[in-house]
């Protein structure tokens, strides 16, 4: 038992320590863009990643379609579970149903599938990814701002990557050696830049209310838990689709819609960020558990 906890371990401290080092860039205040690295990340490190891995890696498209079809049911389940909490806790969906119902699969989830379950955990986990963004650049702007934006959807570079990439999968051609070894160079910069912007971000965010922080922290858990048991019955998964499915559902919320709660409804950017902050720190305890005894 003591063997397979630190094999757990293993699998997340690397990713710890990649935050850890994002972290210690802002306490020594060293020049670092979140802006200018997410544009790099969501226009080109992102785009690459999911050409490079989906291209190459021998999946099912019929399986990879089903766990995009989860991905959008488990922001659904979390929207209007989360929805109708936060009415019954008399707080502003305005703020807090957009980093409910959206995990932070890209920063966490990605590294974190590809050291516990391989090529094939990762590539199914870009299927989860890839909706996520899609409705984080959406809804998830949406709901906060209270307008509708079809044009940020219709723009995003993510969408024509994965479309690609389904060509791909599907007719089994591959890109030309050159563009292909571009993409893998471009797209491995995905992760470490993900996790190092994570870390950073943490460490700008201030704590206001921490018993509210860990009451959503516990909803979110509690929430993350039913929806993954309910998704992988119902669509029967199995191996690796089954465990980046469960994986993803219990990734803590996502850093990036803190910015969009900051802009619209800013009287409530403190307690948002406490509860990414807990929901984040509480992943350590969280994931090792679910390595162990679920995946």
């Amino acid at each position: 038992m003591d063997h397979l906890f630190l094999n757990v371990l293993n699998v997340v401290l690397p990713v710890l320590i990649c935050a850890g080092i994002g972290y210690c860039l802002a306490l020594i205040r060293a020049p670092f863009d979140n802006k200018v690295i997410g544009g790099i990340v969501s226009r080109v490190g992102y785009p690459t990643l999911i050409i490079s891995h989906l291209s190459t890696t021998k999946i099912a498209v019929g399986t990879f379609l089903d766990v995009m079809t989860a991905a959008a049911l488990a922001i659904a389940g979390f929207g209007v579970l989360g929805f109708v909490a936060l009415k019954l806790m008399r707080l502003p969906a305005r703020a807090f149903l957009t980093p409910l119902m959206h995990g932070n699969v890209g920063n966490i989830g990605l590294p974190i599938t590809l050291l516990a379950l391989g090529d094939a955990g990762m590539a199914y986990t870009m299927g989860f990814v890839v909706v996520v963004l899609i409705s984080i650049f959406t809804i998830g702007m949406w709901i906060p701002a209270g307008e509708f934006s079809p044009r940020k959807l219709a723009t995003s570079p993510i969408i024509y990557a994965v479309a690609l990439s389904l060509v791909l999968m599907a007719t089994g051609y591959s890109l030309p050696q050159p563009v292909a070894k571009s993409f893998d160079i471009l797209g491995g910069l995905s992760i470490p830049l993900m996790l190092l912007t994570l870390g950073h971000t943490l460490a700008t965010l201030r704590i206001i209310s921490l018993g509210r922080a860990v009451l959503l922290t516990a909803l979110h858990l509690v929430m993350a838990m039913v929806i993954a048991s309910a998704l992988v019955w119902s669509f029967g998964f199995t191996g690796a689709e089954r465990g980046a499915v469960i994986l993803c559902c219990l990734m803590p919320s996502s850093v990036a819609t803190y910015l969009f709660i900051d802009q619209h409804v800013p009287e409530y950017g403190p307690d948002v960020a406490g509860f990414i902050l807990v929901s984040t720190l509480t992943t350590i305890l969280v994931l090792p558990v679910a390595l162990s005894y679920w995946v």
